[in-house]
């Protein structure tokens, strides 16, 4: 055999060799891609599921927020004082970020028959905003009285994601407040399609319900189903999650921060004023120059108007580093309230529901079993 022989024959061997590591490589990925994926299909997202990591140690912030709870419903209604005229927008809950824009322009509409002029917004949290907003597309003045700016309120707490929840009690609320609830979610939800993107701290995400017992539909998913796209109750080999039973939607969330500057910007660049000021009584309302007054005070109707039904219920947050990686949501599968979602610059992990307690202090007992719960589910996550 001559050297061009030899030659030849090393090539063909190492040709064949180097075809058959490279369909064996191939083949090495797919198979590792295939156990990483665990071929669960995701409506919105591209990526495979990842877990956060969860740790005590990893905790940089906890805070305590309180929801304005009516069982009746929030407070929308105009009422006469002599020349003055107080629009109520408040008690909502929950779900007052998701809907601050429909609940803000059912109270604008309380306005038929007023001459345009200047207003008086008193609150500086979203339903004051938004209701200030839509006054000045309206053709008003505005000027918003407020004790704390926006990022001090209690909005900038809210966890926000997009769902009308914890509003009303079912059976309690009447059927009137129920078709207004509709409308203001509808307006809302409409509002924030409109504003979505990283301007106003707004985009898409799966959303995944857990529970060990078969999940009964909040009032909003019955009620409200136009509302969210890609809602689906999974089988077990269809999610990652180490619950029995796990609901998918689509829905927005909203970082209430972002969203918050945003919306306070616009107001300002529209020729809005603010002015801090404290109110103790109706009478110190009534004092205002403006005729037309708007009150979004929240939790301060309960002094301010009377108002016996309206009850905190504290809500404790805990926040940890965020993580890129991590593109949806999740609800429930805790002990208690239990929920994850991941914002631009942080994960927050929530939550507790304490009905008339109107305590701001974080409680170390919630803290720990508010980590505890997420990193059972995540810990377990089948990745």
């Amino acid at each position: 055999m001559n050297n061009s022989t030899i030659n030849t024959t090393r090539r063909q061997v190492i040709k064949t060799l180097g075809s058959l590591g490279a369909v064996s490589s191939l083949s090495a990925c797919s198979d590792i891609s295939s156990i990483l994926n665990k071929n669960y299909e995701r409506p919105h997202s591209r990526t495979p599921f990842y877990a956060p990591r969860i740790a005590r140690n990893k905790i940089v912030r906890v805070i305590v927020g309180l929801r304005p709870y009516r069982p009746s419903g929030f407070v929308v209604k105009r009422e006469e004082y002599d020349e003055k005229k107080i629009i109520h927008n408040y008690g909502h809950g929950g779900g007052g970020i998701s809907l601050s824009w429909g609940s803000s322009a059912l109270a604008v509409h309380q306005t038929a028959g007023l001459p345009i002029n200047h207003a008086a917004v008193i609150g500086s949290g979203i339903m004051g905003l938004t209701t200030a907003r839509l006054l000045q597309d309206a053709g008003w003045n505005v000027t918003i009285y407020t004790r704390d700016i926006s990022r001090h309120s209690v909005s900038n707490v809210g966890a926000g994601q997009w769902a009308p929840t914890s509003v009303f009690e079912e059976g309690v609320a009447s059927k009137a407040f129920e078709q207004q609830y509709k409308y203001a979610s509808r307006i809302s939800h409409h509002a924030y399609q409109n504003l979505s993107g990283a301007n106003y701290g707004i985009r898409f995400l799966e959303n995944y319900y857990l529970g060990n017992q078969k999940i009964k539909d909040s009032y909003y998913l019955r009620e409200l189903p136009e509302l969210f796209s890609s809602v689906a109750d999974l089988q077990p080999h269809e999610h990652p999650f180490p619950v029995d039973f796990v609901k998918r939607t689509v829905t927005m969330i909203i970082e209430p921060a972002t969203f918050l500057r945003r919306v306070r910007d616009d107001f300002l660049l529209t020729g809005g004023h603010f002015k801090i000021r404290n109110f103790t009584n109706l009478d110190d309302i009534l004092s205002l120059q403006e005729n037309t007054i708007f009150n979004c005070t929240g939790l301060g109707s309960k002094a301010l108007f009377n108002d016996d039904e309206l009850t905190p219920v504290k809500g404790q947050l805990v926040f940890i580093p965020p993580d890129p990686a991590i593109d949806y949501l999740t609800v429930g599968g805790g002990s208690d309230v239990t929920y994850m979602f991941p914002r631009a610059g942080e994960i927050l992990l929530g939550g507790s529901s304490q009905k008339d307690d109107w305590s701001r202090n974080p409680e170390a007992e919630v803290t720990e079993r508010i980590i505890e719960d997420n990193k059972n589910i995540f810990d377990n996550l089948r990745v």
